[in-house]
This record gives structure tokens, sequence and C-alpha cells, in this order.
């Protein structure tokens, strides 16, 4: 049985927040976790990305069309609980910098980098202020439009250009130098990038073909898994990311599915019926994953199921093999009082 752990979404005309979580609620009985959170209020949320401190998470939210220049994108900043700490904490048209349309995001040390339409903006994560721009339009490339960000183990960047069928490579410790690393149309539109946290290959996801792609870092491109000619599993891969385990997950914004690919390459559906799940990411920390709802303007983060491998199929399976308990304490650092 696949467990849904995000909402499940009927064809009832609810508000956003009166939808249940089915599995919890049908399934298993309980209430939820104060780990669950849902978040309001939002506007065209596209990234949702969470701080390997574990003390805060941002939502990037584009405002308006996607491709416009208008100058009212913002970034909304929340607390461990999932909590909003500030709804516009880096805010377009607010400072002296321009903030039009923020798509994907991750962090390096203390700086928060941002896709926005042809730049790449980085922001000091505590106090919003803007640190790094990076502009990729230039007359030897066609019209860029920047989608997802991601970092590798080695502190490089890759920025996914979802028009022209490119992804760049930045390197922050050569004053942000920018490089092609790949420019192919098998990439199909790449939306959602994510760096493999073993084989630190870059992992792209499609948008107009609804493939999975594996990059090495040297620009070499593989299909890890790609619609047959009688079947169509995906349709438009927004969002990719992996756990601690090294399962992958991918967001299928127009059929409403996220998707977990377990190491040995089998799928399974682990939740769907959703309203547009965006550019997903996982809090490997605390073993969340947090969605972003692109049409009604709101996200969730939730626990993710364990893998349960080390179980016999008599033994009885608890509430922390799905992720509705409390993570585990983190340790106390030495010298501090219980």
């Amino acid at each position: 049985m696949t467990a849904n752990l995000l909402l499940g979404y009927s064809l009832l005309p609810l508000p956003f927040y009166q939808y249940p979580f089915l599995f919890a609620s049908l399934i298993v009985g309980f209430s939820l976790p104060s780990e669950a959170a849902q978040i309001t209020g939002l506007e065209t949320p596209n990234s949702f990305v969470g701080d390997p401190s574990g003390k805060d998470y941002f939502i990037s939210n584009i405002n308006g069309e996607p491709e416009a220049r208008d100058n009212n994108g913002f970034i909304t900043k929340l607390n461990a609980e999932g909590k909003i700490t500030s709804l516009k904490f880096i805010q377009g048209g607010a400072a002296e910098f321009s903030l039009h349309a923020p798509k994907g995001m991750t962090l390096i040390g203390s700086i928060l980098y941002v896709a926005d339409l042809d730049q790449l903006k980085g922001f000091d994560k505590t106090t919003g202020k803007l640190l790094i721009t990076v502009s990729l339009s230039q007359p030897s490339r066609s019209q860029v439009s920047l989608t997802d960000v991601a970092a590798s183990q080695n502190g490089l960047l890759y920025v996914s250009d979802q028009g022209a069928n490119s992804i760049y490579r930045i390197n922050p410790s050569d004053n942000h130098r920018v490089d092609l690393l790949i420019h192919d149309e098998r990439l199909a539109g790449p939306a959602g990038l994510a760096v493999h946290p073993r084989t630190n290959h870059l992992i792209a996801v499609s948008w107009d073909k609804g493939k999975i792609l594996d990059i090495t870092p040297e620009g070499h491109l593989t299909e890890l898994e790609a619609n047959g000619f009688f079947t169509s599993r995906f349709q438009n891969l927004s969002g990719v990311d992996f756990d601690q385990w090294g399962n992958m997950y991918v967001s299928d914004l127009t059929k409403g599915k996220i998707w977990r690919m377990t190491r040995d390459h089998r799928f399974q559906v682990i939740a769907e019926y959703l309203p547009a799940p965006a550019d997903i990411s996982i809090d490997r920390a605390n073993n969340l994953i947090l969605v972003p709802y692109y049409y009604v303007h709101a996200a969730e983060m939730n626990g993710l199921e364990t893998p349960s491998s080390a179980k016999s199929k008599g033994e009885k399976r608890t509430l922390a093999d799905y992720g509705f308990i409390p993570p585990p304490p983190k340790p106390t650092p030495e010298g501090s009082k219980k």
C-alpha cells in the first residue's frame, strides 16, 4: 500500500486549509504532529527550501506571471516549526534591488541563492541584504529563463535555463564565473535540479517531456527515466531532491503527484491529487518534505516515510515508519544543561 503523506484532495470545493490529510485521518486515525505544517497567504509559490542548520525555511513567491519583469516577487521566511516569521523577508521594489519572478533557490553557507529570470541573486540569509548578482543575459545567448539552482558538495552552483535547454555552472570561489555545462535538446525544458548526494552527478527533471536525466560534472547526459511510447508516467516534472538514504523524489505539477524512486530504481507514488506541487525539496536532517503549491498560493511541510527494509514482513509497522512522530532529538551540546 502506498502511503499518501501529503494532502489528499477530493473534488469538493473547499478552501485550502479545510482539506484533510487523508492518510493521517483515514488510515492512521491520529491527529497531526507539530512537524506537519500548512503555510497559507503566499503568492504563486515556486520553491521551498530549508537551511541545513534546521533553523529556517524559505519560500520563493513569483507573485504574478512567471516571466514578467514586474519587480514584485518576494521570499518568505519561516522558523523551524514552519511558522511565517516574515512574509516578505526579501521583497522586490522595497529596496535598491529588483526581484521579478523568483523561482529556484539553494543555500551555501550564509548565502541564499535565488534564480530570477536572467539573473542569479545571492542574499544574506539572516538580514536579507543583496550580496551578489550574476547576470546570465549576454548577446551570445538567446533569451534566458532561469528555473532552478542547485549546489554541489564542492561548492559549485548549477542553474537550469528551461527555455534554452541549457544548464550553467557557476563557481562562487572564482568570482562567480559562469560556464555552460550542457546545451542539449534532450534536456527538454530542464526544470528542477538536484545534486546526487553519493555520485555528485547533477540530476535534472524535464518539464516538456517528463524525463529524469543524469549529468556528470563533465556534462555527459544519460536518461535515467523517460516516458515510453505507450505509457506516460510523467507529464510536467517540476522539482527533484533526495532524502538521507539516497531515495529520489520528483514532483509532477500537472498530474498533481509526487513520486519516489528508490535506490533500486523502483517508482512509487507517495502522494497524489495535489494542487500543482512545484519545486519540492527534502529537509534531510529532520526527514521532512517541503512542497509549494503553485496555484493555490500555499505550501506544506510534512514527514516522510523511513525505509523499512530492516523489518520482517510480520513485524508491525509503527507511526515512526511513516514520519508521524517527531524526529529523534538532536544531541545536547557538551557542557550545556539538560
